[in-house]
């Protein structure tokens, strides 16, 4: 089982975002564990070093980013990856549809994220952490 971990999953974590905390760190424990395989597609590095400015200094935030490559594998994505998605007009958020196009790209089961209804076009399940903690029986 190998599932992609959106960016407001990690900032759940790392801004200790309630009432999303708990199912969110559940979510990266499993793939801490090996319990689940996680990726994170290359684009959310940068997009979560950015967005953390305001509450950890920028070696703090390498060193969170890096403890989190510990155990989630970067999904990137390629030229025509990026062409394909630019040339799509399924999604309202860019962004979006890269997460999606990382996912297929390494043949991930899942998207993991709070924002589902953003991922209603994608070819990937999308799947919160909650109902992914569900259905897996976790």
């Amino acid at each position: 089982m190998l599932v992609l971990i959106d960016t407001n999953i990690i900032l759940d974590i790392l801004e200790r975002r309630d009432p999303f905390y708990e199912a969110s760190s559940e979510i990266l424990s499993l793939c801490a564990a090996k319990k689940i395989k996680g990726c994170i597609a290359i684009h959310s590095i940068s997009n979560i070093f950015y967005i953390l400015r305001k509450h950890y200094s920028a070696e703090n935030r390498r060193r969170l980013l890096l403890g989190i490559l510990d155990f989630l594998q970067i999904a990137g994505v390629d030229h025509e990856n990026v062409r394909h998605a630019l040339e799509r007009n399924d999604f309202s958020d860019f962004e979006d549809c890269l997460q999606d196009e990382c996912a297929m790209q390494h043949y991930a089961d899942y998207i993991i994220t709070r924002n589902i209804d953003d991922f209603s076009n994608s070819n990937i399940p999308a799947i919160t952490p909650h109902d992914f903690l569900k259905k897996r029986g976790y």
